[in-house]
């Protein structure tokens, strides 16, 4: 098995506040976990639960009060680190009077390209990301989705082995989302290992080998979507069609009806009751399937759980 791509050791970061900053808040507390060589790993949590610190932690953008963390086998202390390390972060800025192939061609300056290779590489990004088109548009003529196109880009332009995006569908558009998954797949594909956050549970459900869920500057839960959710089902389903009135049986009374197709959720031993009912009245069973928590239900309520905790403290407090 080879070397995990990140590994985070009791990483944790306090800020001071209060009257002569006297007092410390923990954003982030010891935070250990691992993200495996060539997987998408999400990155979950609300806002301000340690998301964005944890990751400005790792490009050492901000240092840690304590703990410490490896990517590639190398200190984040280590600034050679950042030559296989793609960075987006959650808000970038760029100059608004360039067009993408000047900033492009710009940042591969940094990573010692030379003339001819900077060319073929910023060609080859434009490309990549959907931007060869707009090649000749300035910055400021750029929708957010292309921005983050851009932004992207410049992150993968140097072909590096670990991506991290910090919030990389935060205010898309449906259609600007797509094409970020798209191209976080992409590099999925081609080998790279990818850590980005986001609170978007729909998105790491689609996209994430795992997930990691953060509340209040602690880890919560790490896993595949489906395991950390566990696999104990909540109930049943069934989608059928009945046609004229019959007898009606009384599982009608609890179906949700869209013309003649009908869907019902019962427990898990009303199922073979259920289903010989509906053939007796002649029904047409469409689909049978298990009802089973989503990661939002997960997360939403570790929130609420930790929110009920916050309270209780402060109440002691008082």
């Amino acid at each position: 098995m080879s070397n995990p791509a990140i590994e985070i050791e009791n990483l944790t970061k306090e800020y001071p506040f209060g009257f002569l900053n006297l007092k410390k808040k923990k954003s982030l507390e010891d935070l250990s976990m691992q993200v495996q060589t060539g997987e998408v790993f999400g990155f979950l949590g609300p806002n301000g639960a340690g998301k964005s610190t944890t990751i400005k932690l790792l490009m050492r953008l901000i240092f840690p009060t304590a703990g410490t963390a490896r990517i590639l086998g190398k200190s984040i202390d280590d600034v050679s680190m950042h030559r296989d390390t793609g960075y987006l972060p959650e808000q970038p800025y760029f100059y608004d009077y360039l067009t993408a192939p000047e900033l492009l061609d710009y940042f591969a300056r940094f990573h010692d390209l030379p003339a001819s290779e900077r060319h073929e590489r910023v060609n080859k990004m434009l490309r990549k990301v959907g931007l060869d088109t707009a090649r000749k548009i300035q910055l400021r003529k750029y929708s957010k989705g292309m921005l983050q196109r851009v932004g992207l880009a410049q992150a993968i332009l140097h072909d590096p082995k670990v991506v991290v995006l910090d919030e990389p569908m935060s205010g898309l558009d449906p259609l600007g989302r797509r094409e970020v998954r798209d191209i976080i797949l992409e590099l999925k594909k081609e080998g790279r290992t990818v850590l980005f956050s986001t609170h978007i549970l729909s998105d790491a459900e689609m996209l994430c080998d795992r997930v990691g869920v953060i509340v209040g500057g602690k880890l919560r839960g790490v896993g595949a979507p489906e395991n950390l959710l566990g696999i104990a089902a909540q109930g049943m389903e069934i989608l059928f069609e009945l046609e004229g009135e019959g007898k009606r049986p009384d599982l009608l009374k609890r179906a949700t009806r869209t013309g003649e197709r009908y869907r019902v959720q019962l427990k898990e031993e009303e199922l073979y009751g259920a289903l010989a009912e509906l053939k007796a009245e002649g029904a047409r069973i469409l689909l049978v399937t298990q009802i089973k928590p989503t990661l939002e239900e997960f997360f939403v309520d570790l929130v609420e759980a930790d929110r009920a905790q916050a309270s209780a403290v402060e109440v002691r407090g008082k």
